[in-house]
């Protein structure tokens, strides 16, 4: 395994010290303040205190570094060329309800392409970590995307609309067509943890609309160092951390992307 570079190390501590109060808070989930961020989306002080130990942690190394981050919005919005994306609970309804299925999700970003990134399951203690051209990783061990061959035998996962989503119709018209298609389809309440799955081949595919970027950031370059195919569709220029986003092995990638992207050209 080749050596990490200071920002792949500096992820990785980051990540470890704001994990050790999020297991401590998962174990008193019934405890926790939580205050209503919007319609059917909750967030904890947690949350908050888990992207500030990371916004910390990484401003102490580099004070200059742009960051996207889901709490605090972005900061040094003049630093575009290297910029921090950041999740610091991804699956917060799944931590709040005691589900272990949720990860702290960083990656960094230089000149709008994620050179690295982490994602790491404090309670499962995994961490799914790539960077660009040094292959990708689940702790110790080098991961691969899944080798399935056809749609029809595909465990796929996705995420399905938000309550305030305004095409609720079109993602669950679209669920149906791919359940029909695959395998079948999962819905774990984590989109990072769902691309850290495909990227070391428990699924074999992705998809999702309306996904934050900071939700899908760092999985991008895991997914790619793990020998997957990944792309976004549809994207509104006038949302640029909105994404819809499609993830899987090669094999097949065509057949799943024809499924989802050609409804848009009906």
């Amino acid at each position: 395994m080749s050596s990490s570079s200071p920002h792949m190390n500096l992820i990785k501590k980051a990540c470890l010290k704001a994990s050790k109060f999020l297991i401590r808070d998962f174990g008193e989930i019934e405890n926790l303040q939580v205050s209503t961020k919007g319609p059917g989306d909750f967030v904890s002080s947690a949350d908050k205190r888990t992207e500030k130990i990371i916004i910390e942690e990484l401003q102490k190394a580099h004070p200059d570094y742009g960051i996207v981050t889901e709490e605090a919005g972005i900061i040094n919005k003049s630093n575009i060329k290297n910029r921090w994306i950041i999740d610091p609970i991804d699956g917060t309804m799944n931590f709040l309800n005691g589900i272990p299925q949720f990860a702290i999700s960083i990656g960094y970003e230089e000149q709008n392409e994620v050179k690295c990134g982490v994602i790491f399951n404090p309670i499962t203690n995994e961490m799914f970590f790539a960077e660009k051209g040094n292959g990708a990783f689940l702790n110790n061990t080098r991961i691969r995307v899944s080798n399935k061959k056809k749609i029809e035998d595909a465990i796929v996962v996705t995420g399905g609309p938000k309550k305030a989503s305004k095409i609720k119709e079109k993602i669950f018209s679209e669920y149906i067509e791919i359940s029909n298609k695959v395998s079948n389809v999962r819905k774990f309440g984590s989109a990072a943890l769902d691309l850290a799955y495909v990227a070391c081949g428990r699924f074999d595919g992705y998809w999702q609309r309306e996904i934050n970027y900071w939700d899908v950031a760092a999985g991008l370059v895991i997914i790619k160092e793990a020998g997957g195919f990944v792309d976004f569709f549809d994207n509104n220029i006038n949302s640029p951390l909105k994404k819809n986003i499609l993830a899987s092995n090669s094999k097949i990638y065509t057949e799943f992307k024809d499924l989802i992207v050609k409804k848009d050209i009906e």
